[in-house]
């Protein structure tokens, strides 16, 4: 037979109460009694009912990831973050694609609000700073988390330093002798976009480089706008020695477009991306990279959104690092 909450009380020899704090992850319970009813719980192999939590305690026990991003790997590993986090706390995750037009993005979220009834929502780009979102989260007064917001302040979630990111990864591409480095943006309304754009301009200017708009491609995040604006750049009469794309799916195309035409990555152009995300070490050459932690972000803002579903006021914004991680698609240039 099934374990109820009832035996994990008596088990522990604690009230059937303290047994859900625990397995809430409340605060204010003593280390020696947490550990107590978790040794009860994995004795009698325990799983709560989720559908008698809810009605107990008036909640869902659900947590929705609200996304408008074309990047798959980068939200897989959000995914995969978020799920330890729920996993750890008993709650389940659904997952909430949105359209693109205002009233398409609310009546989505309606849809997944009457299917779902989520406790709160994590947002990733370039949904964390949309406007119709956020109107109708704080409308409904949704708890909600965000991942690298534009504009942090006031908010809850997780969020690096991508300009300064970007910054070390230039300068260890101007240290290796490039001086003509082409840059793909992401799409303007994502904040990552702007930040990672002022990084490579800043270290244009550090190193003495003018800046020429003339290598700068317009994309889209995905791996199909990697190969179009990769192609517009190598078609410059004097293309760039190094191509800095703001994510790794638009640089893995930048790759496709170098080899279709003929162009061995790094001999005739390197190639770097951002974010570490798998097809950064499953391609050949493996890239070059700025390392953010995306699967350690997407538990960390569960956490925090959990942490405001249980008080209200909880919760932060947390700050992660970055590493630049030069691989094998880059190297100095052959032609200056």
């Amino acid at each position: 037979m099934r374990s109820r909450i009832e035996d994990v009380a008596a088990a522990a020899g604690v009230s059937m109460k303290t047994v859900s704090r625990v397995l809430n992850n409340e605060p204010n319970v003593r280390d020696e009694m947490r550990q107590r009813v978790m040794r009860a719980v994995e004795k009698l192999k325990y799983r709560p009912n989720l559908s008698a939590r809810s009605l107990a305690g008036q909640r869902s026990y659900v947590v929705a990831l609200v996304y408008n991003n074309p990047s798959r790997n980068y939200l897989m590993e959000i995914q995969s973050g978020m799920l330890d986090a729920c996993r750890d706390s008993h709650y389940n995750l659904v997952l909430a694609p949105v359209g693109s037009p205002r009233q398409r993005k609310t009546d989505d979220l309606k849809v997944v609000f009457e299917h779902f009834a989520p406790d709160g929502v994590v947002l990733i780009p370039p949904l964390t700073d949309d406007a119709s979102v956020l109107d109708f989260l704080d409308e409904h007064e949704v708890p909600f988390a965000c991942i690298a917001p534009k504009h942090p302040q006031g908010r809850i979630g997780v969020m690096m330093d991508e300009t300064a990111a970007v910054l070390e990864l230039m300068q260890g591409l101007v240290a290796r002798g490039h001086r003509r480095i082409g840059h793909i943006k992401g799409p303007p309304a994502h904040g990552a976009c702007q930040w990672r754009f002022k990084g490579y301009k800043d270290a244009l200017r550090q190193a003495g480089i003018d800046y020429d708009p003339g290598l700068v491609a317009q994309g889209a995040f995905s791996f199909e706008s990697g190969i179009e604006a990769g192609n517009q750049l190598l078609d410059l009469p004097r293309p760039p020695t190094a191509i800095f794309a703001a994510n790794d799916d638009m640089a893995a195309g930048v790759i496709r477009a170098a080899c279709q035409r003929g162009l061995a990555v790094p001999h005739d152009v390197s190639v770097c991306g951002f974010d570490d995300t798998p097809i950064a070490r499953h391609i050949y050459p493996a890239l070059t990279t700025v390392r953010q932690p995306t699967s350690e972000m997407g538990r960390l803002a569960t956490v925090e959104l959990l942490a405001r579903i249980r008080s209200q006021g909880a919760g932060d914004m947390v700050r992660v690092e970055h590493e630049v991680l030069f691989r094998e698609s880059t190297q100095p240039p052959t032609r200056r």
